[in-house]
């Protein structure tokens, strides 16, 4: 994204609004919380303080930037707003995040919320795993 961007979504162009911007966008399929995007910030030498991260990113994410999630049990993360909706599974053991699409359970949700009389608006599928053991 450029500075035109932050302004096409009402947003002054800050420093710390960029720096923010581009950690987010050098990481592709990450899901950062703010204290990673602040601890990451503080390794690039910017000097940024944690509340102006949070603040940068309720900013972010009311201006339509960037997705917040909630997951069970652990803190929110963020995501650049690619535009291509996919949903996650997190590793319950380590906390990672696995992004995935999958053109069939699209399908099906659609087909359920059909049967039920309604049409989906939006919906976020979330699924805990735990890595199969290896025999």
């Amino acid at each position: 994204m450029e500075t035109q961007e932050l302004r096409n979504a009402g947003l002054k162009v800050t420093h710390p609004r960029m720096s923010v911007l581009k950690l987010l966008e050098k990481c592709t399929d990450c899901h950062l919380s703010a204290e990673d995007i602040y601890r990451r910030l503080l390794d690039e030498g910017e000097d940024i303080g944690l509340a102006t991260v949070y603040r940068v990113l309720t900013q972010f994410e009311g201006a339509g930037l960037v997705l917040k999630h909630n997951f069970e049990g652990g803190q929110a993360v963020y995501e650049l707003d690619r535009g291509k909706h996919h949903d996650h599974m997190i590793d319950v053991d380590t906390g990672a995040v696995i992004e995935f699409s999958n053109e069939e359970i699209e399908r099906l949700q659609h087909e359920i919320a059909e049967e039920h009389g309604y049409v989906i608006q939006d919906h976020s599928l979330v699924l805990y795993v735990r890595a199969k053991k290896r025999e």
